[in-house]
């Protein structure tokens, strides 16, 4: 990679900043049950955090509930535990191995939590986007200290990785908009 700047690989991690962004917000769901909901909670499980997904099954039976049977009696207590301390305000209800997760009707107050939760995640997403810009200018910045590059052409690059980072925070805050409206909607 010393040597040359490659605009590709930034664009490629900003695009991966977006798509865990609509990844995220997939998740957060307007009062209909969708196992999504708990893709970002991760359990505490023999002794590392893993995602939710393995060390339980995940099942929607009906529209407004969903059930998680989890696979190892002896992680029943901490998924309940994740589940609650997770910002989607669910309240999961113990059956053996099995939890049912009632979906809450969506009230003014809940529905404004879940867009500050979406501009919480647009944040971080503006922020990955942000570390990208920083590595790729720091990268010019080496490159043209090194006389590998002109100061031209470094400017010149600079100016096309801020471009570039512009349109993807715009593209960011589109999905936000989009998701905000989505979730406000009654």
């Amino acid at each position: 990679m010393e040597g040359e700047f490659d605009l590709a690989d930034l664009k490629r991690r900003m695009e991966g900043a977006v798509k865990v962004l609509k990844n995220e917000f997939s998740g957060l769901r307007t009062g209909r049950a969708s196992a999504s909901i708990l893709d970002p909670v991760t359990v505490d499980a023999y002794g590392s955090p893993m995602p939710l997904n393995q060390v339980a099954t995940i099942s929607v039976p009906e529209s407004r509930m969903i059930s998680v049977n989890v696979w190892d009696k002896s992680l029943v207590g901490a998924v309940d535990r994740s589940i609650r301390e997770s910002d989607l305000g669910l309240n999961p209800v113990m059956d053996g191995q099995n939890l049912r997760i009632p979906i809450p009707e969506l009230n003014a107050e809940r529905r404004q939590e879940i867009v500050k939760v979406a501009h919480k995640y647009a944040e971080q997403a503006r922020i990955a986007v942000r570390h990208v810009r920083r590595d790729g200018m720091d990268h010019l910045k080496r490159l043209e200290k090194d006389h590998e590059m002109s100061q031209d052409e470094q400017r010149q690059q600079s100016d096309v990785v801020q471009k570039l980072t512009d349109d993807f925070i715009a593209e960011i805050d589109q999905v936000l908009a989009t998701k905000e409206e989505e979730v406000l909607q009654v």
